[in-house]
C-alpha cells in the first residue's frame, strides 16, 4: 500500500510540473492546494479513485480566488477627495484588479453624495462610461461585500434604469442571492430598497425579501432584526412576522435605542403585537436605562398610537419628562400632551407643567399647537391651576384666526372649550351658522359622522348651558337621531342593567331603554317617578328632549325624571374613576336637560354578584338621586 501511495505522489508532482509554467501565479497556488487536498485525501480514503488528469480535477474543484493582498491603488481610492483624482486613476499605469474599478465608482458615490447637481455630469463624462464597461467585464470576479455596496453606489449615482451596466450588476446579485451572507441581503435591504421601488425593479426586491424571509434565522444581533423591521417590514406581511420571532428572542440583548425603534416601527406600521409590545415594556421598566428627551417623546407618540397600555411605563415617561420640560420647543410639548391624551393617562405635575410652558412661551407657542394641547386637555377633562390666565392666551391666540382653520379642526376646538366649559357666544356662532355646519350635514364618511356628533353637543352646549344664547341653532332636521347612534353592540354591563331594571318596572310602559336625545346623547334608561317615588307610565307625557317632542301631558307635580347612564371601563382615565371630558359633558347636558342622573359606573356593578343585589343597587341609587334633589 505503501508503495502505491508514492507511485500517485510521484504521477502528481509529474502533472504540476508540467502543467505549472502555462498557468499564472494564481494558479500555481490553485494547484498546490489542490494537489495537497488530493495527497490528504488518498493518504485518509483508501477508496477514494484518483482522477486521469490533474487538469479534470482542477474544473472540478470550486476553488475561490483569493482577495489579493493591498496596493498603492488602494490607497489612492480611499484618500481621493474629488472625483477627478479617481477617474484619473484608470490612465495612470496602475494595475487594477477585478475589485479596483467597483471600489472606484463606490467611493465617486460617497463624493457626490451631497452634490446631486454634479451627477449629470458625471454620467456623460467618458471616462465614468470607461469605468463601467470595465465593471461591467469583470462582474463576475467582484467579491460578494463590493457588489452588494457597487449596486447601491450605481443606485445613489441616479444612472438610467435602462442602462446595461446596472442591469447586468442587478442580473449579478440575483445570481448570488443564495450564496450571499445575511449581513449582505441586510444591506441591500436597509440601502437599496428606496432605489428598487423607485426604479421598479420588482424582481430584485421580490427575490430580496424571499431570501431575507428564509433565512431568518441567521439574524444574530439585535441590530440587524430592527433594520430589517425599520426597511422592509412593510413589504412583506410574513417577513414582519418573522422579524417579530427574532426580535422576541433578542429583545433582551437591546439598548434604549433599539428599544425606542421597536416601539417607533411597529407604531409607524399600525402593529399592534401584544408580546412584543410586553417584552419590550418590560425591559423598559426593569432596566435603568438612560432614556434621552427625544427617546421619551418617541415612546410616548408610539404607546400613544398602538392604544397599549402599561402603568409602569408610563409613569417612569411621565416622571422621566418632567424635568425636560422647560427645555421642550411648543410642538414637542403639544405633541406629547396629544400622546398621553390618547393614551388617557392624566399625570397632574406634567400637565400642570406643559400648561406652565404654554404661558411661559406665549409668543412662540403656534395656533396649531395651541389647538393640539386644548383637545389634548378636553379628553382629560383637565384644568390647569391658573385657568384663568391659560384661557386668557387662548383666546387672545385663536381670535380672528379661528375661522381660517380647517373647519373640522374649527369644530374640535370649540367642542374641547364646550366641554372645559370655556366657550363664548361668539365661538358658538361661528360653528352653528348655517352657511358653516351645512357642510357636514349630509356626510356619511365616519369622520364627517364624528364631527356631525361634536356639532350636536356644541348645540346642546347653547341650548343648555348658555341661556343667553339665541341663535343661530341647528335646524330641527338635523335633530333627529341616526339609526348609528343606537346601532352598536351591546355590552354585558348594558344587558345586566336593563334586565335588572325591566324586573324593577315590572311594565313595560313605565321605561324607556337606549333613547336617543336630541342633545346627541343616548341614555341608558329613562324612568318617570311621582311625588310618592312610584314609577309612572312615560307615553302620556311630554318629553321635550326627543326629536320631534313625544306626550302631551305635562308632568304631575312632584315627578322627577330619571336617566340611568352606564360608564364603562373605557369612559375613564386609565387607572382612575375619573371620567373623561366626553362623558363628563353629556353628563352635564343630561343634569341641564331636567334630568336626575342615576350612574351606574362598571367598578361597582362588577362587585354585584347575585341579582337581588343588582335590584337592591338600583333602587339605593334612586333613593339617593332624589334625596340629593330634595336636598338642594
Amino acid at each position: 500500500m505503501a508503495a502505491r501511495l508514492v507511485k500517485r505522489c510521484t504521477c502528481l508532482l509529474r502533472e504540476a510540473a508540467l502543467l505549472a509554467p502555462a498557468v499564472s501565479p494564481v494558479g500555481r497556488l490553485r494547484l498546490a492546494r489542490v494537489a495537497h487536498k488530493t495527497l490528504t485525501s488518498s493518504a485518509t480514503s483508501p477508496s477514494s479513485h484518483f482522477p486521469g488528469s490533474l487538469s479534470e480535477l482542477v474544473e472540478r474543484e470550486q476553488v475561490f480566488t483569493p482577495y489579493p493582498e493591498r496596493q498603492e491603488v488602494d490607497h489612492l481610492i480611499e484618500k481621493a477627495a474629488r472625483p477627478e483624482e479617481l477617474l484619473d486613476l484608470l490612465g495612470g499605469g496602475h494595475c487594477l484588479h477585478q475589485n479596483h474599478a467597483a471600489l472606484i465608482l463606490i467611493r465617486l458615490s460617497r463624493l457626490l453624495s451631497e452634490k446631486p447637481g454634479d451627477k449629470a455630469s458625471l454620467v456623460r463624462d467618458a471616462r465614468f462610461q470607461q469605468l463601467l464597461h470595465l465593471v461591467n467585464s469583470q462582474i463576475t470576479t467582484v467579491w460578494h461585500g463590493t457588489l452588494v455596496k457597487l449596486l447601491r453606489s450605481l443606485y445613489a449615482l441616479a444612472l438610467p434604469s435602462g442602462s446595461k451596466e446596472l442591469q447586468s450588476v442587478e442580473q449579478e446579485v440575483r445570481w448570488r442571492m443564495r450564496r450571499l451572507k445575511y449581513k449582505h441581503l441586510a444591506f441591500l435591504a436597509e440601502s437599496s430598497t428606496t432605489y428598487m421601488q423607485e426604479r421598479e425593479s420588482r424582481e430584485l426586491l421580490a427575490e430580496l425579501l424571499m431570501h431575507l424571509e428564509r433565512r431568518w434565522a441567521e439574524i444574530e444581533d439585535g441590530r440587524t432584526v430592527v433594520a430589517m423591521m425599520m426597511k422592509v417590514g412593510h413589504l412583506s406581511e410574513s417577513l414582519m412576522n418573522r422579524l417579530e420571532d427574532k426580535c422576541l428572542e433578542l429583545v433582551e440583548q437591546f439598548g434604549p435605542d433599539e428599544l425606542r425603534k421597536v416601539l417607533v416601527t411597529l407604531a409607524a406600521q399600525n402593529r399592534r403585537s401584544v408580546p412584543l409590545l410586553r417584552a419590550v415594556s418590560y425591559h423598559l421598566v426593569q432596566k435603568p436605562f438612560p432614556l434621552t428627551k427625544g427617546m421619551l417623546l418617541d415612546l410616548a407618540y408610539a404607546y400613544g398610537k398602538l392604544g397599549f397600555h402599561q402603568t409602569q411605563v408610563f409613569q417612569r415617561l411621565a416622571a422621566d419628562l418632567l424635568p425636560h420640560t422647560p427645555s421642550l420647543t411648543s410642538g414637542e410639548v403639544a405633541r406629547c400632551a396629544k400622546s398621553f391624551a390618547f393614551l388617557k393617562w392624566l399625570n397632574l405635575p406634567l400637565f400642570e407643567a406643559f400648561a406652565q410652558h404654554v404661558l411661559n412661551r406665549a409668543q412662540s407657542t403656534t395656533v396649531p399647537h395651541l389647538c393640539n394641547m386644548l383637545l389634548a386637555f378636553a379628553r382629560l377633562n383637565f384644568r390647569p391651576e391658573r385657568e384663568d390666565q391659560f384661557f386668557s392666551l387662548v383666546r387672545e391666540k385663536l381670535g380672528s384666526e379661528l375661522a381660517g382653520l380647517d373647519p373640522a379642526l374649527q369644530v374640535d376646538v370649540v367642542w374641547a372649550l364646550c366641554v372645559l366649559q370655556q366657550v363664548r357666544e361668539a365661538e358658538l356662532r361661528a360653528v352653528l351658522r348655517p352657511e358653516f355646519h351645512t357642510q357636514f350635514l349630509g356626510g356619511e364618511s365616519p369622520k364627517d359622522q364624528s364631527i356631525f356628533q361634536k356639532l350636536l353637543h356644541i348645540n346642546a352646549t347653547a341650548q343648555l348651558e348658555h341661556p343667553e344664547y339665541t341663535s343661530p341653532l341647528l335646524p330641527a332636521s338635523a335633530l333627529i337621531p341616526r339609526l348609528s347612534a343606537l346601532d352598536k353592540k351591546v355590552t354585558p354591563l348594558q344587558k345586566e342593567l336593563q334586565e335588572t331594571l325591566k324586573g324593577l318596572l315590572g311594565s313595560s310602559d313605565r321605561g324607556s331603554f337606549m333613547v336617543a336625545t336630541q342633545y346627541g346623547w343616548v341614555l341608558d334608561a329613562e324612568v318617570l317617578l311621582d311625588a310618592d317615588s312610584q314609577f309612572l307610565p312615560l307615553r302620556d307625557f311630554v318629553a321635550p328632549h326627543l326629536t320631534p317632542p313625544s306626550g302631551s301631558q305635562p308632568l304631575p307635580p312632584g315627578a322627577k325624571r330619571l336617566a340611568f347612564l352606564r360608564w364603562e371601563f373605557p369612559n375613564f382615565n386609565s387607572r382612575s374613576k375619573d371620567l373623561l371630558g366626553r362623558f363628563v359633558l353629556a353628563r352635564r347636558h343630561v343634569l341641564a336637560a331636567g334630568f336626575l342622573v342615576v350612574d351606574v359606573p362598571y367598578y361597582e356593578w362588577l362587585e354585584l354578584k347575585s341579582e337581588w343585589q343588582k335590584g337592591a343597587y338600583l333602587k339605593d341609587k334612586i333613593r339617593k338621586a332624589v334625596a340629593e334633589e330634595l336636598a338642594k
